[in-house]
């Protein structure tokens, strides 16, 4: 039964996907979060009122119904026959929106757990990737996002998402370099031909699997090539000005591979030092183009996304949600 004015909180990492060959399969969750409060408000007469946080990343979030986290909500509202409630959501989001950084995954997430939450339907990891796929379109960046780690994902029979955490190195960081430009997954997606050839899918296939073994053996000496792709990055690299020469930066110290993140239009670097020199100089590909960046060290997040409940009433307070 729905409790008037019942707070619950979601904290979603954000990830990166595909990290070069493994296409539509690998994801990262990064220590780079989106928060929401949804406060069920059975007196109101709008059926979503959302407030965001000051930061720059919440500027342009919509405020209505047309919430990507509210239409995650009634989404699995729809498909578990479940009435919602009017609700008040608080956003406060971190991740860099059309970035690459799989800010809409995070907010699909955050929608599915917080309708689990409220309305005392819970759902499995199972449950909630499925139906995260069916509104994004594919697992990589959602699984990551749900279960923390490196995910490998598959696809299977009758949209099933079969995802698999992987251990994933210490001592291995991530650098990202954020260009100040947005670019639609959509458009993205359209720039790949709806065909591959043969030799190009086995170059991936043969990548990904060694991208795999090579983390688990601790052959970094091998990332650098497993991570070379041959099945989206060039075609997405023309979509934004100094893309292309920012993939091309040779191999230096501390480097260890590097990749579009997700459909881009970030550049995603693994390395083990010289971190802030590894990021200046993929930054600098993009300056030299006119397009300024930031660039962004992060941890890998472990832990995926995280419920908290408001307290129930007369019971002590600790920290507030998130």
């Amino acid at each position: 039964m729905l409790i008037p004015n019942f707070t619950v909180a979601v904290r979603v990492p954000a990830s990166t996907s595909n990290l070069g060959a493994g296409f539509d399969c690998f994801g990262l969750a990064l220590q780079l979060y989106l928060t929401v409060k949804a406060t069920a408000d059975l007196d109101s007469q709008a059926d979503c009122v959302v407030r965001v946080g000051i930061g720059k990343e919440n500027s342009g979030l919509p405020l209505t119904a047309d919430n990507l986290v509210y239409r995650s909500m009634t989404y699995a509202a729809d498909r578990e026959k479940v009435k919602l409630p009017p609700l008040q959501l608080v956003i406060d989001n971190d991740i860099p929106v059309g970035r690459g950084l799989g800010g809409s995954a995070a907010a699909v997430i955050a929608g599915l757990k917080l309708f689990a939450s409220l309305c005392e339907r819970p759902l499995s990891d199972e449950k909630i990737l499925q139906y995260a796929t069916e509104i994004e379109g594919h697992a990589d960046n959602a699984a990551p996002s749900l279960l923390g780690g490196f995910v490998v994902n598959c696809v299977g029979d009758h949209g099933r998402v079969i995802s698999l955490r992987r251990p994933w190195p210490d001592d291995i960081k991530v650098i990202v370099v954020v260009p100040e430009l947005h670019l639609d997954t959509k458009l993205a997606r359209a720039a790949l031909p709806g065909l591959v050839k043969h030799s190009d899918a086995v170059f991936n296939l043969q990548r990904s699997a060694l991208f795999v073994a090579a983390l688990a053996e601790h052959r970094y000496d091998l990332l650098w090539k497993a991570m070379q792709d041959q099945l989206h990055q060039q075609k997405r690299s023309t979509l934004v000005p100094g893309l292309a020469r920012a993939l091309a930066t040779p191999t230096m110290p501390g480097l260890l591979g590097l990749a579009l993140s997700g459909a881009g239009p970030s550049v995603l670097a693994l390395a083990q030092d010289h971190f802030a020199e590894i990021g200046a100089s993929i930054a600098l590909n993009f300056e030299q183009c006119g397009v300024s960046t930031k660039v962004k060290q992060l941890e890998i997040d472990t832990t995926g996304c995280l419920v908290q409940a408001a307290p129930e009433p007369g019971q002590r307070k600790g920290s507030s949600l998130f």
